[in-house]
């Protein structure tokens, strides 16, 4: 979805990854976990911290920090999981969001989202649906459908069925 289709305002889960503040839909987030164990699976890419047991359903996490490549997120007081629903190519995947923090869920009206900035062509920007503006800071706002490729979701994909014991 780009800028010109949010026409009025979007409501949107803010929550902090190092010193940035990144912002996701709310229509996307299902709830907000506190840290817990998380089961590390073999042979996954690092920024994919493992899963975790979520009303007797296996929850694939991934530490959002590694993703964008910053440093792995370190278990503080305020370490929480998003557990947000993903959708590519008409398949739905529930998973967990690893972040520092959770801030709060906010209204951004479209005159406060500008573009996602062009940074040439080598640098993938396509997961962010835009820049909001609040205050004097501004808020990446999240595409989550597209935050990992068609290929990291397949891997996602995978472990969840393979723990699952449906692959």
């Amino acid at each position: 979805m780009g800028v010109a289709e949010i026409i009025e305002t979007t409501q949107c889960l803010t929550f902090k990854l190092e010193e940035e503040i990144f912002a996701l839909d709310i229509s996307k987030v299902r709830e907000v976990l506190d840290f817990t164990a998380i089961t590390k699976v073999p042979r996954t890419p690092e920024f994919m911290r493992g899963v975790i047991n979520l009303r007797g359903s296996v929850v694939p996490v991934i530490d959002m920090r590694l993703k964008f490549g910053m440093t792995k997120t370190e278990q503080t007081v305020n370490t929480c999981i998003i557990i947000v629903e993903i959708h590519l190519d008409g398949e739905t995947t529930v998973l967990g969001a690893l972040a520092d923090a959770v801030q709060e869920v906010i209204e951004l009206g479209a005159g406060q989202i500008e573009p996602a900035p062009k940074i040439g062509t080598r640098l993938r920007t396509e997961f962010i649906r835009g820049m909001g503006k609040r205050d004097d800071r501004f808020i990446i706002i999240l595409d989550i459908d597209r935050v990992l490729s068609a290929d990291e979701l397949a891997l996602v994909q995978e472990t969840e069925g393979g723990i699952n014991g449906n692959s």
